[in-house]
């Protein structure tokens, strides 16, 4: 039985993507950071509750669109690149799935990408993944019976020690006994600082600048939310929109700013795309193997206190309650926001040489002092 459409929601354009997401917005869901942090720490799972969203202050919003007119082109190669990838490894029959709600970004200049240099226009969903709990297996189903002749390729905005690419290997294998329908796990991010995937654009643990930023540079979305008194058998995983910040919102000068350098780094990204192919590059897990070093190191018991590269360690810094933050070097050009943001809080910044990733942020235990 083919399920309801979904309702429209996001400021995105709606030929840039469409969310499977039940709509929250009316629903009081935040938490102070020190509730949220105790009530996770307790066994809470975080999808229960909202952090209260990161107002940027002027300072930092100035560095968000320094970063991105730095970078902007950086990012288009590294999401041309990755789009070369999805079509060489799986044709053009293919639906892009971004995992919402970093992942959104990715997939709308993925989409975008292949439309402006290829002509080639494939439909392009946000859909919700819950560590510990899965992938949205309604959201998938929805996909498949609206696209039934169309692979599903999952997208994010990167990897930090992998996560999320291991609770998508897994949905996918529940999903496979559940239904019967064998789905590809494969994951093409940005920017794969943990060598989690082989579908990327660059290694290079390098500021993608919509990690600097909340809702206001992905569509007004909130985190996806799965709670049984708000959520039905039938219904997609829940967010909030939120409309009110409509003023702030620079998710569509974020997706138009980096779209303008596609055609003049589309002949780059084609070599890109075939030097990875060419060397067969593998997903060794090397951040995973770091992460356990650094565990070893600051005694730290809980593998989710510790959180790696910019894109992480930036989460950590807004909406999380930091311990400390490791960086690789204090003159790294990436971590101008990161280092803004530590001192906003208050948060003790050490630098650590061998890093393998340009920082990582170390998250306080509740179980008495990590040190």
């Amino acid at each position: 039985m083919k399920r309801s459409a979904p309702q429209p929601m996001g400021s995105y354009a709606p030929d840039d993507v469409t969310f499977l997401l039940k709509n929250l917005q009316n629903v009081a869901l935040e938490t102070s950071t020190e509730d949220r942090e105790e009530a996770i720490q307790g066994g809470v799972h975080y999808s229960e509750m909202l952090p209260v969203e990161y107002r940027p202050t002027p300072e930092y919003l100035d560095l968000f669109h320094e970063t991105l007119r730095q970078t902007a082109e950086k990012v288009a190669l590294a999401a041309g690149t990755a789009a070369e990838l999805i079509v060489r490894k799986r044709g053009t029959k293919v639906v892009l799935a971004s995992l919402a709600r970093a992942g959104t970004p990715a997939g709308i200049l993925i989409k975008r990408y292949l439309q402006q240099v290829y002509g080639i226009s494939l439909p392009h969903y946000s859909i919700s993944i819950i560590r510990g709990r899965g992938i949205d297996e309604n959201a998938i189903l929805y996909i498949l019976q609206t696209h039934s002749d169309c692979e599903i390729q999952f997208v994010d905005g990167w990897t930090g020690k992998g996560a999320i690419a291991q609770v998508l290997a897994e949905s996918c294998a529940d999903f496979a006994k559940r239904h019967h329908i064998e789905l590809n796990s494969d994951l093409a991010v940005l920017a794969d600082p943990g060598a989690c995937t082989e579908t990327f654009g660059t290694r290079e643990d390098f500021l993608i600048p919509s990690a600097c930023l909340n809702s206001t540079v992905s569509g007004l979305i909130s985190r996806t939310v799965l709670r049984e008194d708000l959520i039905g058998p039938d219904d997609f995983h829940g967010a909030k929109y939120y409309e009110e910040w409509a003023g702030e919102d620079v998710s569509r000068l974020f997706v138009d700013t980096v779209s303008r350098h596609f055609p003049a780094i589309a002949e780059a990204a084609r070599r890109q795309a075939d030097q990875h192919q060419s060397v067969q590059v593998e997903a060794s897990w090397r951040g995973l193997h770091e992460i356990r070093r650094l565990q070893a190191q600051f005694g730290i018991d809980d593998i989710n206190l510790v959180k790696p590269g910019v894109g992480e360690t930036t989460r950590v810094l807004l909406r999380r309650v930091p311990w400390k933050i490791l960086v690789d070097s204090l003159d790294n050009p990436n971590l101008k926001h990161i280092l803004l943001l530590a001192a906003d809080r208050q948060v003790p910044v050490e630098v650590s040489p061998e890093l393998s990733y340009s920082c990582c942020g170390l998250i306080r235990s509740r179980k008495g002092d990590a040190e």
